[in-house]
């Protein structure tokens, strides 16, 4: 194993075509080019290592390696997108991978940097995310919107799509309690190829988390909070607002 401070990482971006509510979403146009291109761009300007886009659409390897990406195909069953990165990097040498999703368009290269500070400091920790206070009141109450409860060492307690911390008496949780999971990861290669051996868990397919099932077994995963307020495109709406916010950014 490599020390604290000569860490190698890379990046995976984990793409499919079909997605049951909005197909072929790597590919829709945003501002002009591929929505997965923007990934491709923010994730290349960490200047973190190689970027590798796992997908198992010729159309969107095509796209990925016109951006500046490689690209490594993948089958088409995957349950998500970590088991997909466990296959793309098999044969990869290299310490940290991290899982930048491929639905990111407006991740801020910042935060994928800021994702792997923890192992920098934390030698035996297999796995890290991110998290950021809620701004809006109603987006703890909704259930697409991923909440996150942390112990006194920064490490996850537990995810979940309820409203956590839920507050027994009215008015004692403050905006500032409320932490918003980002969906995005980065692991110990060696602990990415254990995952798929990890037995899925209830809580995890009650939730559609996936990150529960590495909890489940006793890993913890370290949370690293801040302003990483981003926008994940899971629907056509979804990227309606994220053409609205790259407009007015210019």
């Amino acid at each position: 194993m490599s020390s604290s401070t000569d860490l190698s990482y890379a990046i995976g971006i984990p793409a499919r075509f079909e997605s049951t509510r909005f197909p072929g979403k790597p590919l829709a146009l945003l501002a002009g080019k591929p929505m997965i291109e923007h990934v491709i761009e923010r994730a290349l300007a960490t200047k973190l290592g190689r970027v590798i886009v796992a997908t198992d659409h010729q159309g969107i390897a095509d796209v990925a390696r016109a951006a500046g990406a490689e690209v490594a195909m993948t089958r088409a069953d995957h349950e998500n997108g970590t088991s997909r990165l466990a296959e793309a990097f098999a044969d990869i040498d290299v310490d940290i991978v991290i899982n930048v999703q491929g639905d990111e368009p407006l991740i801020d290269p910042q935060a994928i940097c800021a994702v792997v500070a923890p192992f920098t400091s934390q030698p035996d920790l297999q796995m890290a995310t991110l998290a950021h206070p809620i701004r809006e009141t109603a987006d703890f109450a909704d259930a697409n919107v991923v909440k996150v409860v942390c112990n006194a060492l920064g490490h996850a307690m537990y995810f979940s799509r309820a409203a956590i911390p839920f507050s027994r008496n009215k008015g004692e949780l403050q905006t500032s309690d409320m932490l918003q999971h980002v969906g995005l990861y980065a692991y110990r290669r060696y602990f990415l190829m254990q995952y798929n051996s990890l037995t899925p868990c209830k809580t995890e397919q009650i939730e559609q988390l996936e990150q529960l099932r590495v909890l489940h077994h006793g890993y913890p995963i370290a949370v690293t909070s801040g302003d990483f307020h981003c926008l994940g495109v899971d629907t056509p709406d979804d990227l309606n607002r994220a053409e609205a916010l790259i407009a007015e950014q210019g």
